[in-house]
């Protein structure tokens, strides 16, 4: 199944290795994280300056989510709600 992140960005939910929150303060841990995704270019920012809310960390790339992270993990779990039926 797949997981819409915003402005128009569909993700493989299976690809998904985290959903952490950017709520001030940021932690300097998720800092350290989005700096390495960004100086090896794999750092995708699908929302507005300053409307970062998320970060959703994948196999291949780390986004940066205007949809809070309680909204992508209710998505998530009803992924997972199907597939174990």
């Amino acid at each position: 199944m797949y997981i819409h992140l915003g402005n128009n960005y569909i993700i493989y939910s299976q690809n998904i290795i985290a959903i952490l929150n950017l709520d001030p303060p940021i932690a300097e841990d998720i800092q350290d994280i989005m700096e390495i995704a960004r100086s090896e270019k794999k750092l995708v920012n699908i929302s507005e300056k300053g409307k970062d809310k998320s970060l959703v960390i994948c196999d291949d790339k780390v986004y940066l989510s205007p949809i809070s992270s309680h909204t992508l993990f209710k998505r998530a779990a009803l992924f997972a709600q199907e597939v174990w039926k």
